[in-house]
């Protein structure tokens, strides 16, 4: 049975359903069995432009804010399934505005998840990132909390009524604000690539690949659950010459330094986790340690073999070599349009600080 095929005769609400990750899930659903896809937002003109672009009557728009528990309990009547998008993503923006990151990234995850026990939804996936791993700014520190959060809510419901799990994936290739279509407008305007350090790497990711992990976490999942898809890595360098190969140019690339709150490299599982993860093949699970609200592992019981283990990071997973984040980067729509590849329209709005 195909993943999709759960959700027949099913409600799904996506919180910040505008966003990428929103319009991907709808070109993957909206041809299925599904019943009705509820997207809630705060911004009515990204609806708008939604609700012009689909013209779908399984698309249901509900206008409101995770800040506002009202708001988001009021869509949620008849809800099956919750895939938990909302949230601040802009690494400065967060740093300047650290408490508006707390209200939405944390205290809006506590009113999703409260709101979808009180109104008996059936399972509620957080997306999370790899920033939350030993987090350096406030965005990754965020959504640190919004993972402990879905963990303590996990370990007081009833796993046979709700299942509350959440995944985590690196950077979104070619969303909005990021580097690579930084690098096409440059190129567009015949200036110079800049890059940060030659030698930061990242997870890479596509959309796809963005909705396959938390498919899997809806099949797979049980309650307190973290998954984190086996992703490729490359330097921000070999990225930049890649992209300049497929365009055919010579642009020059400038070093300009690292940016506040940035990480040399980033990671998806650090090793408190490794030791505890589940290799499933294509994905990791880390489940629930098990402790109970007497904290009695915290102070008393250690275990040896954490003081041995290793992050899985993007400095120690498979490493991209240029050809391959080329034939990545042609899987991506933004750049096969931007090539000239494909004249189909594309809807896509994102706030992913990704690739």
């Amino acid at each position: 049975m195909n993943k999709i095929d759960i959700f027949t005769g099913k409600t799904l609400l996506i919180t910040g359903g505008t966003g990428s990750f929103g319009n991907a899930v709808l070109k993957k659903f909206l041809n299925t069995g599904i019943s009705e896809i509820r997207i809630f937002s705060r911004d009515e003109k990204k609806q708008d432009a939604m609700r012009s672009f689909y013209r779908n009557e399984k698309v249901k728009f509900y206008l409101g804010d995770v800040r506002d528990y009202d708001s988001v309990s009021a869509a949620m009547f008849g809800v099956d399934y919750i895939f938990h998008a909302a949230a601040l993503k802009q690494v400065p923006t967060c740093e300047f505005f650290p408490l508006e990151a707390i209200k939405t990234n944390v205290l809006g995850t506590e009113n999703v998840i409260d709101a979808a026990i009180n109104h008996e939804v059936k399972k509620v996936i957080v997306l999370s990132t790899d920033k939350a791993v030993y987090p350096i700014n406030a965005m990754g520190m965020s959504k640190a909390l919004m993972e402990k959060v879905m963990l303590a809510k996990a370990s007081k419901v009833d796993p046979a009524k709700i299942m509350l799990c959440g995944t985590r994936y690196g950077n979104v290739l070619a969303s909005r604000g990021s580097v690579v279509p930084l690098f096409v407008q440059q190129i567009k305007e015949e200036r110079n690539l800049t890059i940060t350090d030659p030698f930061m790497t990242r997870f890479i990711m596509s959309l796809d690949n963005a909705i396959n992990l938390v498919l899997f976490a809806f099949e797979k999942g049980e309650s307190g659950d973290i998954f984190v898809q086996k992703a490729p890595a490359c330097t921000i360098l070999d990225l930049a010459i890649a992209v300049r190969e497929l365009f055919n140019v010579e642009n020059k690339i400038n070093i300009i330094g690292t940016r506040h709150g940035e990480k040399q490299f980033e990671t998806l599982l650090n090793r408190e986790e490794m030791v505890r993860a589940e290799d499933l093949g294509d994905y990791f699970r880390v489940s629930v340690n098990g402790n109970d609200l007497n904290y009695g592992k915290y102070f008393e019981v250690g275990e040896e073999k954490i003081s041995f283990g290793e992050d899985y990071n993007s400095n120690n997973s498979q490493q991209l070599s240029i050809e391959e984040i080329k034939r990545v980067l042609l899987q991506v729509d933004y750049i096969r349009n931007e090539l000239g590849y494909s004249k189909e329209t594309k809807y896509v709005e994102s706030g992913d600080n990704g690739f």
